[in-house]
């Protein structure tokens, strides 16, 4: 009796195919799943990069303009407070710590200004000194803001640093969508608050402000912000 035919051991070359195909069709899906997911990382980093820009800027405008002082400066023998606005600027004195370079109370100013395309949120400031108020070789003198702008800063870098610290600029935050300013007071001439567009050229402080300000991207909610009401 003839014995059966036993089959090699190993794999025939059809299978061997079928494997390698198997495993080239795993490995493409592996990779597609890890460029899948390493660009939804990328796009969860940049949303969240941009909230973080965006709450940093909101928290900076809070603490500085609950610091804000009601103080008055010599500009041509003429006595000026340090505050005022219109809806798209605002500028006021407040304190700053040392990481800008010189602590102590500063001049600032907040304007929208023109980056290609898009607008950004720049904090322009002068420490509260004559000197750096009279402005010097490489940056520009304090002058109060004015309703028309014809004061601008825009000549100059978003990203500046003069006088050892005492005069700067900085990108306070880009891609800007809208940031508009309104204030709350009596103005000098009325009787009763309200809600004013502008505070230029007058003798005291609002007592309310609502800022809104958002990315094309990110929007937060609006700030309302109480002045304070002591003197200094």
């Amino acid at each position: 009796m003839k014995a059966p035919t036993q089959r090699p051991q190993g794999f025939t070359l059809v299978e061997l195919l079928i494997a390698l195909a198997m495993i080239g069709l795993i490995t493409l899906l592996l990779f597609s799943g890890l460029r899948l997911g390493s660009r939804a990382w990328e796009a969860v980093e940049k949303v969240s990069g941009q909230t973080d820009e965006l709450r940093l800027a909101h928290g900076f405008l809070a603490r500085a303009l609950s610091q804000a002082r009601n103080l008055n400066v010599m500009v041509q023998a003429e006595s000026v407070m340090v505050f005022g606005g219109s809806d798209t600027a605002l500028e006021f004195a407040a304190p700053l710590s040392e990481h800008v370079g010189l602590s102590g109370l500063y001049v600032l100013r907040l304007t929208l200004e023109r980056r290609g395309a898009s607008q950004a949120l720049v904090l322009s400031r002068w420490l509260l000194h004559p000197e750096v108020l009279a402005g010097g070789d490489d940056f520009p003198p304090w002058e109060p803001l004015e309703k028309d702008g014809g004061n601008t800063l825009d000549d100059y870098p978003s990203d500046l640093d003069r006088a050892g610290g005492a005069f700067g600029r900085t990108l306070l935050l880009a891609e800007v969508d809208a940031f508009s300013v309104a204030y709350y007071g009596t103005p000098d001439g009325e009787t009763e608050p309200g809600w004013h567009n502008e505070w230029l050229a007058q003798s005291t402080l609002p007592t309310l402000l609502h800022i809104r300000l958002t990315t094309a991207s990110q929007s937060w909610p609006d700030l309302f912000i109480t002045l304070p009401a002591q003197q200094f």
